[in-house]
């Protein structure tokens, strides 16, 4: 256990923090997340502190708000299936203000969790029981917010997976051009221009209430799963911060953007980088196992959402590409121009794939 006195180097005051959540046990830093800085408490039991990112997320409070009323409702969903609610969703520790989150001096926000224990997240996928296990858990998530009004969750991040806006937005960038790099790349360019249209299709749906409106997890990479230690099944769906109105077929999508990749997101060299139809099938049979609430139009249109989120997260590089590279952090001056083309390729082995996707939906559905 840490002596208290050496928060004197630690970068926030820990003791003054904690203090407000009954705690007087010096945290340290761990995990790898990019958007919020990440702290271990060990108490009895351990914890995890955040500092809530405002340069991501403007309005901690709405984030907050969402986040509490979620794994609210889930505890109570978890413990009427006899299921344990300390494992299976987050729990957010109030402070001795009754709030769910605490606000220093500085401005800064911070909240506190139980430590998940004998779980582990995983930044690559190492197999496709991985993936069949994570999307267990995703659809157990999407299952069990299905009655969840979504129209009371705050949208955290304003049009984050409104593709029509992103298209928008693309449109912008290559007609600023603002470094003069839209020459250079009028192949990719008109990669994005010429798939227009299917960045209407889910946004559509939603508006004309052909698809429901759902609380959607956002970012549904594989390391936003704990999976048990012992068993390697999915435990508790984690990072909530943009859990938000939307449609499940962004998490699916979204999910197998990432995780059917055969390769990193900026490999340079394209022929390593292909659609693995493995990890596909191994995700899409997870998901729908536990999802019993999908509607015929959304299973649909799974095979497609793939593709439409490859395309709005290439089109997001290109754009920032085309813009100077002013949004994600890059460690070369054509990173983004790689990343968007890993992902154009994709998108390409998709749509030369989408027949025999549709196929094992099908399959998998017993539709």
């Amino acid at each position: 256990m840490s002596n208290l006195n050496e928060s004197a180097n630690a970068p926030y005051n820990f003791h003054e923090i904690l203090t407000h959540f009954n705690i007087e046990v010096l945290p340290s830093s761990y995990g790898n997340g990019h958007i919020n800085d990440t702290f271990i408490v060990h108490a009895k039991p351990d914890y995890i502190l955040q500092r809530i990112n405002k340069n991501v997320f403007s309005k901690p409070e709405d984030v907050m708000e969402n986040i509490q009323g979620v794994t609210s409702y889930l505890r109570e969903k978890i413990i009427a299936a006899g299921g344990d609610p300390d494992r299976e969703t987050l729990t957010l520790i109030e402070t001795k203000e009754d709030l769910p989150y605490y606000k220093n001096e500085n401005g800064d926000y911070f909240r506190l969790y139980k430590f998940i224990t004998g779980a582990t997240s995983y930044d690559l996928v190492e197999n496709p029981q991985q993936l069949y296990h994570a999307a267990r858990a995703f659809g157990k998530f999407q299952n069990l917010l299905a009655d969840y009004p979504a129209e009371k969750l705050h949208e955290t991040i304003v049009n984050f997976h409104n593709t029509k806006v992103r298209f928008q937005n693309f449109v912008k960038a290559v007609n600023e051009d603002a470094v003069g790099r839209a020459k250079d790349v009028q192949e990719e360019i008109k990669f994005v221009l010429d798939r227009e249209a299917d960045c209407n299709v889910v946004v559509d749906a939603i508006a004309e209430g052909r698809i429901p409106l759902r609380v959607t997890h956002n970012d549904t990479k594989l390391n936003n799963v704990m999976l048990d230690n012992v068993t390697g099944e999915g435990v508790c769906v984690i990072d909530l911060d943009t859990v938000m109105p939307g449609s499940l077929l962004y998490d699916y999508g979204d999910a197998l953007r990432f995780g059917g990749s055969s390769g990193a997101e900026d490999e340079k060299d394209l022929s390593k980088i292909w659609f693995d139809m493995e990890k596909f099938e191994a995700f899409t049979k997870g998901f729908l196992e536990e999802l019993t609430s999908i509607t015929d139009e959304e299973l649909a249109l799974l095979p497609f959402s793939i593709k439409l989120m490859t395309l709005e997260c290439g089109s997001r590089f290109l754009a920032d590409y085309l813009a100077g590279d002013v949004y994600f952090k890059t460690h070369y001056p054509e990173h983004n121009l790689d990343r968007c083309r890993t992902q154009f390729k994709l998108v390409a082995e998709i749509e030369a794939k989408m027949d025999e996707m549709n196929a094992i939906v099908r399959r998998l559905a017993n539709r």
